[in-house]
């Protein structure tokens, strides 16, 4: 379904709420691109195929597995791990540094994207999470920001058991925010769970890794 009001002026409220991913939207980092930059030698699609699994897809790889609470991170780890090594392929850039054992990276937030959401706030606009995270993530993310007091709901995949791209996740999420797709603007650093949100008639917005034009789109839709 194609995005509606695109030439409407600001001001015009297009939508009522606004939902969004974490990593890489809501955080700088905590996308595909980070675990694939690891593997600068090797085809990123064919890296993320093996580590992430089909974006487009929800599926029993392992990475979907653990962001739907079914395995632990360490057994995620290993049979990537072996996967990668079947595979030939083998990191030549040395993870970063994390603060705990738990996440291959620190996360950090995009500070344009939460002066962002503080003015959705501001504005009285009902807004959410909905992310496929991994329970071990935790403790890396929650004490970024105050998420409890700032959102409205937080759905987080490996809670409620289903992840993205199952439309069954968007329609929680709505729900506990009452809203409706048609009236409901969605931030991904994913197309195929931009491609999904569309699907249901939802205002999808793409997050690339200059968020300038999703957030510009985001304040159109939003009226700000």
């Amino acid at each position: 379904m194609k995005e509606d009001g695109k030439n409407l002026p600001m001001g015009i409220r297009t939508v009522d709420a606004v939902i969004f991913d974490l990593g890489g939207v809501i955080m700088k980092n905590g996308g595909p691109r980070d675990f694939t930059r690891r593997f600068p030698d090797h085809d990123p699609a064919v890296v993320a195929e093996i580590v992430m699994g089909p974006h487009h897809l929800d599926t029993d790889h392992q990475w979907h597995r653990v962001e739907r609470g079914e395995i632990t991170l360490d057994e995620c780890r290993a049979i990537t791990s072996q996967m990668l090594k079947d595979a030939g392929i083998v990191a030549t850039v040395p993870p970063a540094q994390p603060k705990s054992s738990g996440s291959p990276f620190n996360f950090e937030l995009n500070t344009d994207m939460v002066d962002f959401i503080h003015d959705l706030k501001a504005a009285g606009l009902p807004i959410g999470i909905l992310t496929n995270n991994v329970r071990e993530f935790r403790e890396m993310w929650w004490p970024l920001m105050d998420f409890d007091s700032v959102f409205d709901t937080i759905v987080d995949s490996h809670e409620v058991k289903m992840r993205k791209p199952n439309p069954a996740i968007y329609h929680l999420t709505m729900e506990r925010l009452g809203a409706v797709p048609q009236r409901t603007a969605f931030l991904d650093d994913l197309i195929a769970n931009v491609n999904a949100a569309n699907d249901l008639g939802m205002h999808g917005i793409h997050v690339e890794e200059d968020s300038t034009g999703a957030i510009t789109r985001g304040r159109e839709l939003s009226g700000l």
